[in-house]
């Protein structure tokens, strides 16, 4: 298209002003207001100048795109106005899908959330001595209770057992922060600021989002000492590399990615032992970290923290929103003296979290303080067996093929399948599954999947094999009449 002829379309263009004062327009900024509606305009007005530049324009779509100006502002404004964060219905059985939102929140806790947003609390009041408190203790008194008491229960059992029952005296405390990362760092800050942290090359982890191990220790001005090999590290390459200026020996759980074949790794009980003969701590970075016995669903090989802190691991960091199924948090747990340390590092204040996630966390807590494991989500999802997922399946695969108009343009297949946790957490693990799988007679695989991304609600799928696959574990049971629904519309 010529120059010429696209500045006589330019030309009929209307101004913003004109546009605003046509009485449809008008009548929607008298009820939206003025500035929303203007902003709209000029939206609406800069696309249409864009298709214009691009040739996508002619005078007949342009006078079409003119005769529809009131409806297109309106849908803008509707599209501006409303939320960008949504739910949507995640059929991919992957549990703690990162981009998904990993872990979501239990009822009780929202209604906890709820009934401390909409007034004020006591985030940081004692009700007791009428003082100013800590915003720390409304979820420590918890962690206190599972993670003390777990490791005297653990004791009494290996004492059953006939094997030594040694206990450190030390109390356990716990503090929040905003994420993982931001354990790691305040605690390597605060504990060996100035010094080296040992650790193994095979530990040196990059996971999502590009948080390696090796920035955050910079950033925390500690010094990284590197020992072992990649598939390699005994525990003489730890003892060989203790010196004066040791402050920390640090493990990190290999949470996203494993090495198989020619490797060897120091034990826990290796590594306790060598931290106690040179009188260095001990931490260890669990990425994920568990409060539930995963064997009991059976993920065998995740360790939990309870079984670090047994073990005498001092300082473990671990995330709030992953297997613990609750909000966004990076949680330390450990010996109550170095716990201290951090809680007064001025780096805690910036990374401490509002009263919202001490809400979440505190609910969450509480579910897992009366054996409540069914009312985490991410729990009850991981307990789920292959049978229950079956008979959902079967039941919404009935209802679509029942009601769908042309069954022929929409195949549905059950076969098995594995579910898997996500998250950074077992990679190795798997749960079975009963999955649908989809096929359409006029849309390709990439099609499909799409046209369910895109249906109300979204409803994201997984493919494997050419296959699209919906893996209803998790799917919450309140959503499958919505999915059913969207099935049936493809």
């Amino acid at each position: 298209m010529c120059a010429t002829h696209n500045s006589a379309l330019f030309r009929k263009l209307p101004s913003t002003d004109e546009v605003l004062h046509q009485s449809e327009v008008q009548s929607l900024a008298d009820r939206e207001g003025h500035a929303a509606v203007a902003e709209s305009v000029r939206a609406v007005l800069t696309r249409l100048r864009q298709e214009i530049a691009d040739d996508r324009m002619d005078d007949k779509s342009l006078g079409l795109a003119l005769a529809g100006l009131p409806a297109a502002i309106e849908r803008q404004l509707r599209h501006s106005l409303s939320y960008s964060l949504q739910p949507l219905i995640n059929a991919t059985g992957v549990i703690l899908h990162t981009n998904l939102g990993r872990a979501p929140l239990a009822a009780a806790t929202i209604d906890h959330i709820r009934e401390t947003a909409l007034t004020y609390s006591n985030l940081e009041f004692d009700l007791a001595t009428g003082q100013r408190g800590k915003r720390d203790v409304h979820v420590d008194r918890l962690f206190q209770k599972l993670l003390t008491d777990g490791i005297a229960k653990d004791h009494v059992g290996t004492a059953a057992l006939g094997r030594p029952a040694e206990r450190s005296s030390a109390a356990i405390s716990t503090i929040v922060v905003n994420n993982n990362a931001a354990a790691v760092l305040l605690a390597l800050n605060s504990l060996a600021e100035g010094g080296e942290v040992i650790v193994s090359r095979g530990e040196l982890v990059e996971i999502g989002g590009s948080f390696r191990i090796p920035d955050v220790m910079s950033k925390s001005n500690a010094t990284l000492r590197e020992v072992g090999t990649t598939n390699r590290t005994r525990i003489d390459d730890y003892e060989g590399a203790i010196n004066d200026r040791t402050r920390l020996l640090l493990r990190v759980h290999r949470s996203n990615f494993e090495i198989s074949g020619f490797t060897e790794q120091p034990s826990l009980e290796e590594l306790v032992a060598l931290a106690r003969r040179h009188n260095v701590p001990l931490m260890e970075d669990l990425g994920s970290g568990a409060l539930f016995d995963l064997r009991s669903v059976g993920v065998q090989g995740e360790p939990g923290v309870l079984d670090s802190l047994h073990a005498g691991v001092n300082v473990v960091t671990y995330s709030g929103d992953k297997l613990l199924g609750g909000p966004q948090a990076g949680l330390i747990s450990g010996r109550a003296d170095l716990v201290a340390r951090m809680r007064s590092n001025p780096l805690f204040r910036a990374l401490r979290v509002d009263k919202l996630t001490y809400a979440a966390l505190e609910a969450t807590l509480l579910a897992y303080a009366k054996h409540d494991h069914n009312a985490v989500p991410v729990l009850r999802m991981m307990r789920l067996s292959k049978e229950e997922i079956a008979r959902r399946a079967e039941a919404i695969v009935g209802q679509i093929e029942s009601t769908h108009t042309n069954p022929h343009r929409l195949k549905l297949r059950l076969c098995d399948g594995e579910s898997v946790i996500g998250g950074g957490a077992a990679p190795s693990a798997v749960l079975p599954t009963r999955l649908i799988a989809l096929s359409h007679a006029e849309l390709s695989t990439d099609g499909l999947r799409d046209r369910l991304r895109a249906s109300d609600p979204p409803v994201i799928a997984r493919v494997e094999e050419g296959r699209v696959l919906i893996d209803l574990r998790t799917v919450f049971p309140e959503q499958d009449r919505a999915l059913a629904t969207v099935m049936s519309s493809l």
